[in-house]
Parts: C-alpha cells; structure tokens; sequence
C-alpha cells in the first residue's frame, strides 16, 4: 500500500467530477478521501475508479509516477463528514450546481475545520462571495473551476471570494499544478468566470450564424474543430495574434479596423429555442444519437482522442523546453 506524505484531501461528492479530482489527487500522491452521503454511492464510485484507472493504465495513459495499484490504495471512502475531513489539507466540494446545497454544505464544513485547510468548490458559474457569504473561514475559501473532463484537460480556474487570502490562492495554485493540472488566476471574480465567458461567446455566435442561415450546424463545428481549435490546442488568442502579424503591436495596427466593423455587426442574444434547437438538434442527431447507448460512446471516443493529445502537449512541451 502506497503512503502518502503529501497530506490527505477530501472529495465532497462522487460524482464524474468528484471521482475524477479523486484520481489526480491520488496520482500526485496524496491521500484521498472520498466523501458521499450514501455508502452505495461511494461504492459504485470506487468500482468505477478502479475500472478507469485500469484502463488507463493498460492504454499508458495513467498520471502519475505511481503505479494503479500504488494509486488506488491511497483513495477510501468515508459517509461521516466529521471523519472525512479529519487532517485535511485540502477540500474539495463537488456536490450538485446549486447555491443552496453547496452553501448548506460549506456552513457545516465551516463549523468543524481548522485554521489551515483550504475549502473549495468545483462551481462552474456561482460567483464566490454568494457561496462563501457569512462563513467564519472565508479566507480560506476558494472556487478551483475544473474543465470536464477534469483528468483529461487540465485547466483549473481559481476564483477568489473578495475576502480570499492571498496565501489561499498561492497554495491551491501549487496543489494544482503538483497533480499536473493548469490553474490560472483570476483576480476578481467575475460572472460565468474566464472559460465559460469565452465558451458562451462562441457559442453565441455560432447559435447566430446558424440562425441567420449563414452555414450548417456541421459546418459551423467544422469551423472550430478543423480550424481554430487547431490552433487553440496549442496557443491561445492572443498569442495567435501576435504570430499572425510582426507581433501584437503590429497586428493591432492592421487589423483592429476590421475586427471593429465585423463586431458591430454581432447580433442579439439568442433564445436558444424555437426552430433552431429543432434544426440544430436533428444534425447533431444524425451525427451522434441522443440515446444514452450512443452519446456514452462518443464521450470515450472524445476522451480518447483528449488523451492522446494531452500526450502530443506534453511532449511538444517537453521540446519547447530542451530547445
């Protein structure tokens, strides 16, 4: 059995997102507890790690320096929070995205922690002074925002509550890159945060240019998947800006005309209902059928082809660096 001189974590809910932060945490070494409210729950969540991380390993693909063996010894499960949280150094919350139930859980987390551990959540949109308003230990609280899938795509964004210690956000951001992840910082907290403002932005855009009859659905993803995620998989806006001309200054100077006329040529909000859920959803569903059977299977093969480039990241990484 692998020992773990890291420091334990605690996983509040097993769920895809909570099994996930699992894994990478035990790949980093560190002792994990998962936690759930029902024994069967957190059951069926060490099965399917176990099943994952076989997989994983068997495909190379497994984090870590620890073998799968070394990594599942380290993971338990635990149905009493009292216990749970017992020398944690780090707690993360996975629960369900609603405000209540994560600020329920968080308020009795607050009434048993110590001065140290750090308290974050996995949230996706809730703004951290909503979350984390009133509790004793606000300092130590935290939003780390994982991508999902959380183990095959490594940005985490931080967010800290307005009240957030400084040393809070300097200690999540060397955890997470400790188990490989990416974090960034966000200075302020903001709503839909950073990924999810640019993710909506596109996705705007894209609703109108369906809408507006401009291309296909099929050809819209095209437009993502074989041409700018091409680039963004390696570098993102800016830095792409600033290859595509003699550096950002010189860019700017060419193109900020242009970039403004087609900006003001942007449209509404949309719905997002109506006859373009009907048209958008019958090409998708020619692609990949909306039964469970169909999406579950193109969900590995998305994760597969997540994990190959992960490994074409890190190499070229690896590269970039001896270079």
């Amino acid at each position: 059995m692998a020992t773990s001189a890291a420091g334990a974590v605690v996983i509040l809910g097993s769920g895809l997102i909570g099994r996930s932060w699992a894994m990478l945490f035990a790949s980093g070494g560190f002792e994990v507890k998962l936690y759930d409210i029902e024994q069967q729950q957190i059951t069926n969540a060490l099965e399917n790690i176990k099943k994952e991380m076989k997989l994983l390993e068997q495909s190379g693909s497994l984090k870590g320096a620890l073998n799968m063996e070394q990594q599942l010894s380290l993971i338990s499960g635990c149905s009493h929070l009292g216990k749970a949280v017992e020398g944690a150094i780090h707690i993360q919350e996975c629960v369900p995205e609603n405000l209540e139930l994560k600020k329920k859980i968080f308020a009795q987390l607050d009434r048993i922690v110590d001065d140290t551990v750090i308290l974050s959540s996995s949230s996706s949109c809730l703004l951290p002074s909503k979350l984390f308003a009133g509790l004793t230990h606000v300092k130590q609280c935290i939003v780390a925002h994982p991508v999902n899938p959380p183990y095959y795509v490594p940005l985490v964004e931080l967010i800290p509550h307005p009240e957030t210690a400084p040393a809070t956000m300097d200690k999540t951001h060397a955890l997470m890159k400790k188990i490989g992840q990416s974090p960034v910082r966000l200075l302020r907290e903001i709503d839909g945060f950073a990924l999810n403002r640019l993710q909506y932005a596109i996705i705007s855009e894209a609703w109108r240019l369906v809408e507006g009859g401009i291309l296909s659905p099929n050809d819209l993803d095209l437009v993502m998947s074989d041409g700018l995620g091409m680039r963004y998989a390696f570098i993102g806006p800016l830095e792409t800006m600033h290859l595509n001309a003699e550096g950002m200054v010189n860019y700017c100077d060419r193109y900020s005309e242009g970039m403004k006329r087609v900006l003001k040529t942007f449209g509404p909000i949309p719905e997002f209902s109506g006859a373009t859920v009907e048209k958008v959803n019958q090409a998708m569903c020619r692609k990949v059928p909306d039964d469970p059977g169909h999406l579950a299977a193109r969900r590995q093969w998305r994760d597969d082809c997540l994990m190959r480039l992960a490994k074409l990241k890190s190499q070229r990484a690896t590269q970039g660096c001896m270079a």
